[in-house]
């Protein structure tokens, strides 16, 4: 496969978590969802555009991504989880409530 095709593909991944974002904004937890696709089909045209010119800094930056991703998920569900806990839901409506 070249360059091109892969570059569609992770567009089209960004796409869908775009998509996500704006057809499920009841559920926060898809939303998390579909912000760590569209996180991943960043990280995947890092690492296809670093293996096409045969630069290893966008493999890099990939890995800083990723790490970065997986605090603000993990941030994220544990923030939710004591939410979910104190209130018995999730829904996006109900949690405007948080505004200090």
């Amino acid at each position: 496969m070249d360059f091109i095709t892969f570059v569609i593909v992770s567009f089209c991944l960004f796409f869908f978590g775009l998509v996500g974002i704006f057809l499920n904004r009841k559920n926060v937890l898809l939303v998390l969802m579909s912000v760590e696709l569209m996180l991943l089909s960043l990280n995947f045209n890092f690492i296809i555009t670093s293996s096409y010119i045969d630069d290893r800094v966008g493999q890099l930056f990939a890995v800083f991504v990723l790490t970065v991703a997986a605090a603000e998920s993990s941030i994220g569900l544990a923030l939710l989880v004591s939410y979910y806990r104190l209130n018995g839901t999730i829904a996006l409506e109900q949690i405007t409530n948080l505004k200090g």
